[in-house]
């Protein structure tokens, strides 16, 4: 079933939306995106990617996570290793190195590409550690998360025709049985 560009901006936005309510993020943190266009539209990742549904996804997301203070991280495709598009403040804040690259559609991916045209001051990281993430379409976020990731199920499973996998993630319990552990959720 086909879905409308406006469609697949209203579901992103559900669906960060309901992550970002799960999450218990704060400002300053780190919420990454894994997005393939081409599964949203019904394609092959990586195969027949589309700038405009990646648009409406970024659409979908990018003011909920501005209004509440917190950072996009736009993984990039396996062309590019997986690396992540962030605003340099981002970057300058948690210590990432940026590397020397610009996503494009076909070797970074239409999300990546999109994040790049619409940040103030974007830089590209080869490596982050994100707070809570969103996996549109098997993207493998994972890596990118903090240790110890926990899956979200949200109310809906799909962005258009792309599978939806979310996590949060939160402090390791240290101590063993006799410790007393707060916050279980940061």
């Amino acid at each position: 079933m086909e879905c409308t560009l406006q469609e697949i901006q209203a579901q992103a936005a559900r669906a960060a939306a309901e992550l970002l309510d799960a999450a218990g993020l704060r400002p300053g943190d780190i919420f990454v995106v894994g997005c393939s266009s081409s599964e949203i539209m019904g394609g092959h990742i990586g195969k027949a990617s589309s700038l405009e549904a990646a648009r409406a996804v970024f659409t979908g997301i990018y003011p909920l996570l501005e209004e509440r203070g917190l950072y996009l991280a736009a993984q990039c495709c396996e062309h590019l290793n997986r690396a992540l598009i962030v605003e340099a403040d981002c970057a300058a804040k948690y210590g990432y190195d940026p590397v020397s690259v610009r996503p494009q559609p076909k070797a970074g991916g239409s999300f990546a590409a999109t994040a790049w045209e619409c940040f103030r001051c974007p830089a590209a990281v080869e490596q982050i550690r994100a707070h809570a993430g969103l996996d549109i379409g098997g993207t493998l976020i994972g890596m990118h998360l903090r240790p110890v990731a926990v899956p979200v199920r949200l109310s809906l499973d799909h962005i258009g025709q792309a599978a939806l996998l979310c996590a949060r993630t939160r402090p390791k319990f240290i101590g063993g049985s006799r410790a007393c552990y707060e916050g279980e959720n940061r």
